[in-house]
């Protein structure tokens, strides 16, 4: 788990330093972030999701609740390969939405039974660690919950993996990007889908320690 910790920080770090270097080079096309979102979303024929801006640097996201791309403020106005990149794979998962993708949708499926799981996890771990030496059922419960959000980790790679795919096929195929700026959308977008596969492996980790103490009670 100290691995995986350390691990996540060095991704996110290099995320970071990867961004910000993308960043300052002007987009050879000249397209905002908002620009190439919009532009996307009108070639795969989707009318009913908005663009927004929202605070913060890597919040950007979809939000298929109420359809809404929402980019940083570091994306929706910038004029850079790392913009395009960022704002094309949200966009990706506007028309992962729009074709009902499989794996978006077991994803969303999951959504509720997490939020649920996710409350109360935490308490019932802590309980099933203390009660252990009496009683090993409230920490299998805990282990049943954490590896639903395991699972949910694992669920969301080939999404973030599709939504990049989608992205760098497009922005290739209408000319927003020229070959050296393919190869900085590329690496961006490479570095933000470790993060994912670092919290995955993270949460692997940490479910097979819990899940060594209920088998160490049991044996």
């Amino acid at each position: 788990m100290i691995a995986m910790m350390l691990a996540s920080w060095l991704v996110s770090w290099r995320l970071k330093s990867k961004f910000q270097k993308y960043s300052q080079t002007p987009l050879s096309s000249g397209l905002s972030g908002r620009e190439v979102a919009e532009m996307m979303l009108r070639d795969n024929g989707i009318t009913d999701v908005r663009v927004i801006s929202v605070a913060g640097k890597l919040t950007d996201h979809y939000n298929p609740a109420d359809k809404t791309v929402n980019l940083s403020e570091y994306v929706y106005e910038a004029r850079s390969a790392a913009a395009a990149a960022v704002a094309a794979h949200e966009c990706g998962h506007a028309v992962q939405h729009a074709t009902a993708y499989n794996f978006l949708k077991f994803r969303s499926a999951m959504v509720p039974a997490l939020s649920i799981a996710s409350r109360y996890m935490q308490w019932i771990l802590l309980i099933g660690i203390f009660m252990l030496q009496t009683t090993p059922i409230p920490l299998a419960i805990g282990v049943g919950l954490f590896a639903l959000t395991t699972l949910f980790s694992f669920i969301t790679l080939p999404v973030e993996f599709d939504a990049s795919r989608r992205a760098l096929a497009w922005i290739d195929q209408r000319g927003i990007v020229t070959t050296q700026e393919h190869g900085m959308a590329k690496d961006a977008l490479k570095w933000a889908a470790m993060t994912y596969v670092v919290a995955a492996l993270g949460s692997l980790a940490t479910l097979l320690y819990y899940a060594s103490l209920l088998m160490g009670r049991r044996d």
